[in-house]
């Protein structure tokens, strides 16, 4: 608060207290005041002044705070101080004066006091509002909002209240029909979105020319935001999305110019929704072991086995930093969670099998791998001993301590591999399910594995990647315009991984129904307009070329594989050739053997004896930049891409 503001801001206050009491004495004697009533009435006015000064600067209320920002909680303050204000005033005037003071004056000032200090606040506003708007009559872009809720309402109040933006709100579009012509803060509700051509058309007709279309609804799915984009473009206006003021709070914006995206909304398809009920109840009270816990599959995983009130999570992880964290978030966000924290390596089989056995472990998920394709193009030894024999490791321990639960989290490139990553993930399917039950009393332990498409935002993938790229203003880079990935959320992951355990029977692979595969240039191009921004005149897409051991295209399932029935619709099931454990023994021992000699090629001779569908992919020479010409005529050769 300024000197200057203190210094005329309460006299101010203090008069009209005495307009407010003077009135309430007027109309109690209809505009003629007896002369023997003049007594009382000076006397009761410095009593009020005096009083009601005293509480107003003791509360928040006072004519010295900004009235430019006055909003309905403000009038609920000043409605509160007024009373407590009247109170004082009116126990004054009872003790002070006494009988001699007209009783209806106690209610008749209490009232005009409420109306006069709140009119003079809010008169501030609008005074404020009218000059704002006086002063940004030029040189200021007509605006249309999409979203008449709360946050195109903030969003209206903000640009009218800050003439410095430039911008000048004409009205508000949304699709709700109960909105339809109504005005809020002075703004008409123009129409649908549906009509957003029209409407356009009517506001340059009317000399206020739309230049731009600000979609506004924080809480409205990806598939709604495309629709409003789509329909902003086709009616000739750039159009972009605004974060929510609870976004903000949250920290889900990346930039200025960006807004974090509904990853669901990237989908061409509706997210699955799976039922975790049967999952609460067969992991509810069990000892739970999370291998790879600090990844993002790993800490979903454990967020979500922490509402399912499991015995005992333990979070297991060779990377201590991002351990820090998960056991921060975890004892942060589930205080009651039985959390035990493990720092170790899979590739550590003593280290694995004390884990399990001190903890009682019962169910296992192993989401410990390596996973980026062309890195582990160039470690092919990394890969095979964290991805291969770690597993085994883990296998080992899990059947030894009886476990009666084993997940491993596969990925669609284990089908028909062209990659070491996908190859030694292959391997790690076919040792889960050679760990078949033995033969004997009580419930047999399960082994089985589960394929993932690639998993949106998840650490390294694409849509983090492309956020950053649009982000820094450009260019987006994509391997090819042919790469098609399976995607999929990594809720819809974590469920699909949750549900697969309680319907295993043993040595079945599990794959969500993620529709059809998608162009990941689409998925750029969906992220780019997204944005606010036009693909090839905002944000430049190059193409970089397919990297070593990537395919253009991702399957499901191989020839061998059989598809079994599933109670979950959303779920399939695979059952192929099964190994024998016992037999796999040597060949774990001989590839151990070639680790330690350091033969490339001969552990990849070796792994292929395994998996004889592992063809590696040829080298792919890298593309020159693809200019914004080439791109419009393949744009324009292409059928229509849909962003609905």
């Amino acid at each position: 608060m300024t000197r200057a503001r203190r210094i005329w801001a309460w006299p101010l206050w203090s008069l009209l207290i005495a307009v407010a009491y003077g009135a309430a004495w007027l109309l109690r004697f209809e505009f003629a005041l007896p002369s023997h009533e003049w007594t009382a009435l000076w006397h009761g006015l410095a009593l009020a002044v005096l009083f009601k000064t005293l509480v107003f600067a003791a509360l928040p209320v006072g004519l010295d705070r900004c009235a430019r920002y006055a909003t309905f909680a403000d009038l609920l303050d000043l409605a509160r101080a007024n009373g407590l204000a009247s109170l004082a005033a009116g126990g004054a005037w009872f003790w002070g004066i006494g009988p001699a003071f007209p009783r209806s004056i106690y209610l008749l000032d209490a009232l005009l006091c409420f109306f006069v200090t709140a009119g003079a606040r809010f008169a501030a506003r609008g005074w404020w509002e009218v000059a704002a708007a006086w002063r940004a009559r030029h040189n200021t872009k007509n605006l249309l909002i999409y979203g008449a809720g709360v946050a195109g309402l903030d969003l209206a109040r903000e640009i009218r209240g800050n003439p410095a933006l430039g911008y000048r709100v004409v009205g508000f579009v949304d699709d709700d029909p109960r909105k339809q012509g109504a005005r809020l803060l002075g703004l008409p509700v123009l129409g649908p979105g549906d009509r957003l051509r029209a409407i356009a058309a009517r506001c340059r007709d009317h000399g206020k020319p739309v230049a731009e279309v600000v979609v506004a609804m924080p809480s409205a799915t990806g598939r709604q935001l495309r629709a409003a984009l789509d329909r902003g473009r086709a009616a000739g206006l750039p159009s972009r999305v605004v974060p929510g003021l609870g976004d903000l709070l949250r920290g889900k914006t990346t930039s200025s110019r960006t807004h974090e995206l509904s990853v669901a909304g990237l989908l061409d398809r509706e997210p699955v929704q799976l039922d975790l009920e049967p999952v609460r109840r067969c992991l509810g009270g069990r000892r739970v072991l999370v291998t790879g816990a600090a990844g993002s599959i790993g800490s979903e995983l454990c967020r979500q086995l922490a509402q399912l009130h499991v015995g005992e999570l333990v979070a297991f992880d060779q990377a201590e930093t991002e351990m820090f964290h998960l056991e921060a978030r975890l004892r942060r966000e589930f205080p009651s969670l039985p959390l035990a924290p493990e720092i170790g390596d899979i590739r550590e089989a003593r280290r694995v099998e004390q884990v399990i056995d001190e903890r009682g472990v019962d169910v296992v998920f192993h989401a410990a791998a390596y996973k980026h394709v062309p890195l582990m193009e160039r470690q092919v030894g990394e890969a095979v001993r964290n991805n291969v024999l770690g597993t085994w490791n883990l296998v080992q321990a899990a059947w030894r301590a009886q476990v009666s639960r084993f997940l491993l989290i596969s990925t669609d490139k284990a089908v028909n591999p062209s990659s070491v990553m996908g190859l030694t993930k292959r391997v790690a399917e076919i040792l889960v399910s050679a760990a078949r039950p033995p033969l004997g009393p009580g419930p047999p332990p399960r082994f089985v594995s589960v394929r993932f498409g690639n998993v949106l935002v998840s650490n390294g993938s694409v849509v983090p990647i492309f956020e950053k790229q649009i982000a820094a203003g450009g260019p987006v880079t994509v391997t090819h315009p042919e790469m098609r990935r399976y995607f999929m959320t990594v809720q819809e992951a974590v469920q699909l991984v949750l549900q697969a355990v309680t319907i295993a029977s043993g040595s079945e692979i599990f794959v969500l129904d993620m529709g059809k595969p998608v162009r990941v240039v689409d998925l750029a191009r969906k992220m780019i307009l997204l944005a606010g921004l036009a693909p090839g005149d905002d944000i430049e897409i190059q193409y970089t070329g397919v990297r070593p051991g990537e395919k253009l295209h991702e399957d499901l399932q191989l020839e061998a594989e059989q598809w079994l029935p599933t109670a979950q619709e959303k779920i399939r099931v695979f059952q192929g050739e099964r190994r024998d454990l016992e037999e796999l023994v040597p060949w774990i021992t001989e590839l151990q053997y070639l680790l330690w000699r350091g033969e490339r090629e001969a552990v990849l001779t070796h792994l292929a004896q395994l998996v004889t569908e592992y063809r590696p992919a040829p080298a792919s020479p890298v593309c020159v930049q693809t200019p914004r010409e080439e791109i419009a005529a393949r744009l324009a050769a292409a059928a229509p891409v849909s962003i609905s």
